[in-house]
């Protein structure tokens, strides 16, 4: 890109944004802080009783367009303390076990935050039996906050249905990489705040009503995008999510699809996906000279565009995801470009939807 879309105090809420904690279930904080990012650029906002927000753009008008992401982040919560003060955990969406083992924890309780580590064996103890070593496995990692009882544990205030998180950090790596846990898909959040941004500082007047909303609950299922569709009731849906740069090793592209972090956003294609919002997506990305990638996905997009696209008789619904690496880790990456190119191709998509565009096959 020639000129950069993202002001330094993009970045700075970028970094507040992402930092904080927002596991599923407990996202409430985070949206606070997006909703105050938020609140310049809209008129007002919806929020449902799991924690769903909503800013909006002419609420009055009747046809209604949704650009969507979604707010929560994969975590874990406690399971089972030992006697010995040891903490067993499950997952809280899709959290990988292979990455736990000597990661440091945030355990979040009424006390405050109590801090642990996912302990593992020394490789000094490990096979000396001759039996093969045990690899990372949901039933053997275990968080080590530094106690020698489950009294003690639990006078921390931890106790079972806790959740835990993991501490680390935004950073900018090389000059145009952002790297956090949470990528997927705080930044989701982040980039159509900045759509909404651009609209107001643009003096752009829409035709019909936006609603940018930023769900809960996706990782565990789309559920946050279920409910929320049926307050709004929208017309047309624009959704975003990251998918995967598959140019990492151990990535089969004849699987998973040819996608790099770089080259652009990634335009779904998909039986959710309706095909004539799509095509003035990537009509728009061609004329306006965006570059951007395609991906195929077989039945479902795993994201919320099928929450979206099979409510309320069924809502015409895309998909445009920003490649990343390293997904459901604490080590997430993505490409500055594509961040950028993915704002810009939302708000120029957006700037080409009529009043009651009718984007059926049968007209």
């Amino acid at each position: 890109m020639s000129k950069s879309i993202l002001k330094e105090q993009s970045i700075q809420f970028l970094e507040q944004y992402l930092n904080n904690a927002s596991p599923t279930g407990y996202e409430s904080e985070g949206q606070k802080i997006w909703m105050d990012y938020l609140k310049p650029y809209v008129d007002t906002f919806i929020t449902d009783i799991y924690g769903t927000a909503v800013g909006v753009i002419n609420p009055d008008a009747p046809y209604k367009v949704v650009i969507e992401g979604h707010s929560d982040e994969i975590s874990w919560y406690v399971n089972y303390i030992t006697e010995d003060g040891l903490i067993y955990v499950i997952r809280n969406g899709g959290s990988d076990h292979q990455i736990a083992p000597s990661k440091r924890v945030n355990i979040h309780t009424k006390k405050g935050i109590v801090r642990g580590v996912f302990g593992w064996p020394a490789i000094h103890t490990r096979g000396r039996s001759g039996k093969a070593e045990e690899t990372p496995k949901i039933e053997n990692i275990f968080i080590d906050c530094g106690c020698s009882s489950k009294k003690e544990v639990e006078e921390l205030g931890v106790h079972v249905g806790c959740v835990i998180t993991y501490p680390d950090e935004f950073e900018i790596l090389n000059k145009n990489k952002f790297i956090c846990r949470a990528i997927d898909n705080r930044m989701g959040g982040f980039m159509i705040a900045e759509v909404a941004r651009l609209l107001h500082e643009n003096k752009k007047k829409l035709p019909f009503g936006l609603y940018i909303v930023n769900s809960v609950q996706e990782e565990i299922g789309l559920r946050g995008a279920e409910m929320i569709t049926q307050t709004i009731k929208p017309n047309v849906a624009i959704v975003t999510d990251v998918c995967h740069d598959t140019t990492t090793p151990m990535i089969d592209k004849k699987i998973e699809g040819d996608l790099k972090m770089g080259n652009g956003p990634v335009i779904a294609y998909a039986p959710a996906v309706q095909n004539n919002l799509r095509d003035l997506i990537v009509t728009t990305a061609e004329e306006k000279k965006i570059p951007f990638q395609r991906h195929a996905t077989s039945r479902v997009t795993g994201t919320d565009t099928d929450a979206f696209a099979y409510s309320n008789g069924g809502v015409p619904s895309a998909l445009i995801s920003l490649p990343l690496r390293y997904m459901h880790t604490t080590v997430e990456m993505v490409h500055r470009d594509d961040v950028e190119n993915v704002i810009q191709l939302i708000y120029e998509s957006l700037l080409r939807i009529e009043n009651n565009h009718d984007f059926s096959y049968f007209k």
